[in-house]
């Protein structure tokens, strides 16, 4: 389809730029207004959610039944390091790869394989797909 298309009822090159343009302002607007109303909602759940865990450390429960529903605490840990030469060495030493997670750095991938055209990793599959960019003029 060009700008000067046979058929007139097609839009135009530049009507449908417009219109995704337009489409995309809406959509950063409506994103926008919900993330400063979910922020609201997140801090006052947030505040509850910290009532509810002084309840069950001043009590020494693990869980309340109430009329409307149960809520419990558990213990949830997250682990991460600031050393990862280190951390490298002790999972190489201890023969532990299943401390990291199964994905790949995408950025380091691309290079990679920009550098080395004749290196192919076993395993690795790509999959490519054109994407149309629109900015305003």
């Amino acid at each position: 389809m060009t700008d000067d298309t046979a058929d007139e009822t097609a839009p135009t090159l530049d009507t449908m730029t417009k219109i995704y343009i337009k489409i995309r302002d809406k959509r950063a607007e409506l994103k926008a207004e919900f993330e400063q109303k979910d922020g609201v909602l997140e801090m006052q759940i947030n505040a509850i959610k910290s009532e509810l865990l002084d309840y069950c450390k001043t009590q020494g429960t693990e869980s309340v039944r109430t009329p409307s529903g149960v809520f419990y605490r558990t213990m949830k840990t997250r682990y991460w390091t600031n050393d990862w030469d280190s951390m490298n060495r002790f999972i190489l030493e201890n023969e532990v790869p299943q401390f990291y997670e199964k994905r790949l750095n995408q950025t380091i991938v691309k290079q990679f394989l920009e550098e080395n055209p004749d290196v192919l990793p076993p395993g690795l599959n790509a999959d490519s797909e054109y994407v149309i960019t629109v900015r305003k003029k």
